[in-house]
């Protein structure tokens, strides 16, 4: 809807769920990690130029079955925002993620990815070392990865940066978490000239969890606490949790041949929309 000169633009819905996604002190992927896994033990670079601050990795226990978790981190204050490079990993953050990926399927571990970052980092330096390849290489990879995989969107599910973690046999999301293919103040500009029209985007890109679910973009949907899971961290982790052994049990259930036809079907499928 176009405003008149001095009109405020209207609050949508989903500009509501992109600031509560997006809300400093919402609790963030290692947030969750730790409460829901035990025994984490990091590992550390891609073993090709270096260890990215701005993702984890790392061998842990879900209720005593031996997994890979991988998350990227944010950090909270300004200096701890800067060194993780606000949650934009680098092409050796994705290429490390991957190499963790490698050892899960080597030693049969499921791998869990927990997701919260507005996309990988576009700056020049990153794309010199290969920022596209890496996304596309764990797209492929991840495809084809003979263990059980869940993703979990925690905050912002940012584009390829976030689908990068994302090719799993489950994507779940928080109840006010975002998935997009662009930030509504980028989309905002982009269409209407004017990144002031963020929350009219929000509303056209359909980025809500349950717009996404609807859409069959993600498998479930985890519930919040009243306000926002950054009001209660405990109860919003035991809420995905239960989520997260339910769909791990179901598929554990299934032998990998069926799991990975089903992944492929999924992801050749997905989000497919047809008009008269």
């Amino acid at each position: 809807m176009d405003q008149g000169p001095g009109q405020a633009e209207p609050v949508h819905l989903a500009w509501i769920k992109t600031e509560l996604a997006r809300h400093p002190q919402r609790p963030y992927p290692m947030d969750f990690v730790q409460r829901i896994f035990t025994d984490f033990a990091e590992i550390h670079g891609d073993r090709a130029f270096g260890d990215d601050l701005a993702m984890a990795c790392g061998m842990a226990r879900f209720h005593g079955e031996e997994v890979m978790v991988i998350a990227n981190l944010k950090g909270r204050g300004t200096r701890e925002k800067v060194r993780r490079n606000f949650g934009m990993p680098n092409p050796e953050g994705y290429r490390k993620a991957l190499r963790a990926m490698k050892l899960a399927e080597k030693f049969h571990r499921p791998v869990f990815t927990f997701i919260d970052l507005t996309g990988a980092n576009p700056g020049m330096a990153a794309e010199e070392r290969g920022q596209a390849e890496a996304i596309a290489r764990n797209l492929r990879e991840m495809s084809r990865l003979r263990v059980p995989t869940i993703a979990t969107i925690t905050g912002e599910g940012g584009s390829g940066g976030a689908l990068a973690l994302a090719v799993a046999d489950r994507v779940l999301m928080l109840e006010n978490a975002i998935y997009s293919v662009i930030a509504p103040e980028s989309c905002g500009s982009i269409m209407w000239r004017d990144a002031g029209k963020r929350a009219q985007a929000a509303a056209a890109l359909k980025l809500t969890s349950q717009d996404v679910l609807a859409m069959g973009c993600v498998d479930d949907v985890a519930a919040e606490p009243e306000g926002g899971a950054q009001l209660d961290a405990a109860a919003a982790a035991a809420s995905l949790d239960a989520k997260l052994q339910a769909h791990f049990a179901q598929l554990r259930a299934q032998p990998i041949e069926v799991l990975l036809a089903a992944r492929r079907a999924k992801f050749r499928t997905i989000a497919q929309f047809f008009s008269s």
